[in-house]
């Protein structure tokens, strides 16, 4: 499935045009390039001058990257032979920079950097038996609760249970008052459905990720469940777009309970109440039977390719990994450290509010490992919001993802066809 540039090239035309940022390309003068994204781009020049970088080894220069524009960036970048030695780069785009030949696989004397890290995560970055990438921080989406609204239900906490949960929700939603729900599942994300899914031990695809496996008894169980927590009123019918502000809803119990990553601990913090401040908690998802799961999320450090500085282009990274560089990192960005042994070491543990991070991530699962799976799992959403809306049964409904998830699979598929043919 590698791709020549000459045919990435041709296959960018039809991209949208973004800004250009200046500087962006990798520079011809013996620099070892990084580039970087959001808050770790912000932080990463001052997290470099405590790494005790070799004197005599190439000089490094930081290139921020938004990240609305990180990924056009990614691509045409490898079209026009301009990537960087290394790059900070989503977990979720792993698959299609390894399948277009745009990064280098870990090499064997690099491969201990992925120990002590989570092992869904280290499996969303190993394709075809070879890992592309050493994650660099990590995150990943469980329930922010209101605490006192559970509390007054009698619950110390949502069941880990999807039986149990569905209870305490109707509970919560009655304490909370008419006109409020439980629970806020925006119709425009498939986090929440997907979080479902991969709870029930749904697989989406099959057929080495070539045709969709939503019409399998396992996703359906998720879709109906999804279904349910609408039909019953535990969740209003709208989309994000919808709430004029998330923390003055959340706030007044419009909603008592949504789904988020470890960014919005923060925002919690920040945009709550002051009065509610003791009023919220986290918890791991619900599952058929316990705990459930989730994707696990973050971004990875590679090395591109084509880096004429692949040996100091390694060495940085795992420079990036030391305990010491991961505790730098967490204090600047509030990112979840990679590797478990520096939770402790950064007092994560006893953080109420991160500590069930880290057990949602011993519980997460790895994601199809497809380059169109953004676009199929956009797909998905469109149809469970029709279906919530009455325009499908559960089942229609997951017959429909899957004509659509194999529409978008059809290349795939003749890939793999003519490989198996070769």
């Amino acid at each position: 499935m590698r791709l020549t540039r000459r045919q990435l090239t041709g296959a960018l035309s039809a991209l949208p045009l973004f800004p250009i940022l200046a500087g962006c390309g990798a520079r011809a003068d013996g620099t070892l390039t990084v580039w970087a994204m959001g808050n770790e781009a912000a932080a990463l020049p001052v997290l470099l001058q405590k790494i005790d970088w070799p004197a005599n080894a190439p000089p490094i220069f930081v290139q921020p990257l938004p990240w609305t524009a990180a990924h056009e960036k990614l691509l045409t970048g490898f079209a026009g032979g301009s990537l960087p030695s290394v790059g900070q780069v989503g977990n979720s785009w792993i698959a299609e920079l390894a399948a277009i030949g745009a990064i280098a696989p870990v090499p064997a004397h690099a491969t201990a950097l992925l120990a002590d890290q989570f092992g869904a995560v280290i499996d969303t970055n190993r394709i075809a038996g070879k890992s592309w990438g050493v994650p660099w921080y990590v995150d990943t989406r469980l329930q922010f609760y209101r605490k006192d609204l559970f509390e007054r239900a009698g619950y110390a906490g949502p069941p880990a249970d999807w039986t149990g949960w569905k209870v305490a929700l109707h509970k919560v939603k009655k304490v909370a008052g008419d006109g409020n729900f439980a629970l806020l599942y925006p119709l425009n994300e498939y986090e929440q459905l997907t979080t479902l899914a991969l709870s029930a031990g749904a697989r989406m695809l099959r057929d080495d990720g070539g045709r969709g496996a939503f019409s399998e008894p396992e996703f359906k169980a998720a879709l109906a469940f999804y279904k349910s927590l609408f039909d019953e009123g535990i969740a209003p019918r709208i989309s994000m777009t919808q709430i004029s502000n998330v923390w003055t809803e959340f706030g007044r119990g419009y909603f008592s309970l949504f789904l988020s990553g470890p960014w919005t601990i923060g925002d919690m913090k920040n945009r709550l109440a002051p009065e509610l401040q003791d009023a919220w908690g986290t918890a791991p998802n619900p599952g058929p039977d316990g705990i459930g799961s989730a994707a696990p999320g973050g971004s990875s450090l590679v090395v591109f390719a084509d880096s004429a500085h692949s040996n100091a282009a390694w060495d940085l990274v795992a420079r990036l990994m030391a305990p010491g560089a991961q505790v730098a990192l967490h204090k600047a960005t509030g990112d979840l450290p990679a590797r478990r042994s520096v939770w402790d070491a950064a007092g994560l543990a006893l953080d109420p509010a991160v500590a069930p991070f880290r057990t949602q991530l011993e519980h997460a699962t790895a994601l199809p490992k497809v380059p169109e799976w953004e676009r199929i799992v956009t797909e998905m959403q469109i149809v469970a919001e029709r279906m919530v809306r009455g325009q499908y049964s559960v089942d229609e409904a997951a017959k429909e993802i899957d004509a659509r998830a194999d529409r978008l699979l059809e290349k795939r598929r003749w890939m793999l066809e003519k490989g198996r043919a070769l």
